[in-house]
């Protein structure tokens, strides 16, 4: 706490009449995380797009969070601060799940996903795969925040719910990203 109250330059005495202890300044830091995430994911659905489009827009920015992130944040937090810790972890989690179940449902009205389909399920195994990426080392850094990744894994989910129509959208969405690659 000395180091934080001679960082922000005002005594330690001021700073705990805002947080009782550190635990609470991680708690703020943590809350303030998660809003400042789900104002940024509220933009890309503002955008007015198809849900493949959204789909991409939102990985994009998730890959761009991953780079800025240190890993060694998270394994601090988790040790140090695991109530705080398990907060952020929900709360992603609930975001995402939320996010890919509103993504699904727009992409069947837009007749770009299979009507079929079970989206809880769907949301739940797209969730699965994609926090259990990180929990292997069959990845390096470089790939997990790498675009061709992302690239490869939403193909990989779209072609799985798409229909005709979707698929064709999907495949355009590619040549556009591999001509901007260029």
């Amino acid at each position: 706490m000395d180091d934080v109250a001679r960082e922000l330059g005002i005594s330690k005495k001021t700073l705990y009449q805002f947080v009782t202890d550190k635990d609470d300044l991680v708690g703020k830091f943590v809350d303030f995380e998660i809003e400042k995430r789900q104002a940024q994911i509220c933009e890309c659905f503002k955008q007015n797009i198809n849900a493949i489009d959204g789909i991409f827009e939102i990985s994009f920015y998730m890959i761009q969070m991953m780079k800025e992130e240190n890993p060694s944040t998270e394994y601090d937090l988790k040790k140090y601060h695991p109530q705080q810790y398990q907060k952020l972890l929900i709360a992603r989690r609930e975001g995402m799940y939320k996010y890919i179940l509103l993504n699904l449902k727009q992409g069947k009205e837009e007749g770009l996903y299979r009507q079929g389909m079970k989206e809880e399920l769907i949301a739940k195994l797209y969730l699965t795969r994609t926090e259990n990426i990180h929990f292997t080392d069959l990845f390096t850094a470089e790939e997990l925040t790498s675009k061709d990744l992302f690239i490869e894994l939403l193909s990989y989910h779209i072609r799985g719910i798409a229909s005709e129509k979707g698929i064709k959208v999907l495949e355009n969405k590619i040549i556009e990203l591999s001509s901007s690659n260029s």
